[in-house]
């Protein structure tokens, strides 16, 4: 088991008092892991502190604002590639199925591209191979971390130690496009609600989608598309 992996899935997920608890154990884990540079390992702190110390409702508003109501924010990763059309529901049965090869079935009512369930499988496997996914994705983390720093958000710190352990630069481009899109604003629900009206969701399988490895679907990772949100976590 990887643990900074598993400490990364931890972190990204929605704050639970169980979460809290178990922050000391995961910023030692984050601490101590070499492999990301002691700069990186430093800007980890705050987010780390913040999720131990503050009230819990707090900081569940705050990951509901930034993750659930900024599309451009979402932590499914598909949404950044795919947005609503049938090659995402395509990709999504062939990540179930990567998956279910690898041993991994997770107990969550996330969707399989949601970041830290990707995480979470990739820390059961060899770091070569989720190194090399984590660098297929480098532009969407270095794209998260941009707008996360925007907003002052510590949990750009957690993108950027993504970064580091993909081993490798984002493709600049693919970053420029993505960040072309305009911030959201997750208090204008009316621009939310017109988004969510824009196209239907279609995870129904794809016949030309066959079951290749989660590498192989994350390296079509070049063009993104706007992506729309989920919904807001009560």
């Amino acid at each position: 088991m990887d643990r900074t992996l598993k400490a990364f899935s931890l972190i990204l997920s929605y704050p639970t008092r169980e979460l809290q608890h178990a922050m000391p154990e995961i910023g030692g884990v984050l601490a101590s892991d070499t492999r990301l540079t002691a700069a990186a390992r430093r800007a980890l702190r705050p987010l780390v502190e913040k999720l131990a110390g503050r009230d819990i409702y707090d900081l569940q508003e705050t990951f509901v604002m930034l993750f659930d109501r900024s599309r451009t924010l979402s932590l499914n990763l598909f949404e950044h590639v795919h947005g609503e059309s049938r090659d995402r529901g395509g990709a999504m049965v062939s990540l179930v199925e990567t998956y279910r090869e690898g041993g991994f079935d997770p107990v969550t009512s996330e969707l399989p591209d949601h970041l830290p369930v990707l995480l979470e499988f990739l820390a059961t496997r060899s770091f070569a191979e989720a190194q090399d996914t984590l660098a297929d994705a480098a532009h969407i983390f270095e794209a998260l971390s941009e707008r996360l720093v925007r907003r002052e958000s510590p949990y750009a710190a957690v993108f950027v130690g993504l970064l580091q352990l993909g081993g490798t630069k984002a493709d600049q481009q693919a970053v420029a496009e993505m960040l072309a899109d305009p911030d959201d604003d997750p208090n204008d629900l009316k621009a939310l609600d017109e988004v969510w009206e824009e196209s239907e969701v279609l995870f129904g399988p794809d016949p030309n989608a066959g079951c290749p490895q989660v590498r192989d679907m994350l390296s079509r990772m070049d063009t993104p598309v706007n992506p729309a949100p989920r919904q807001a976590a009560e």
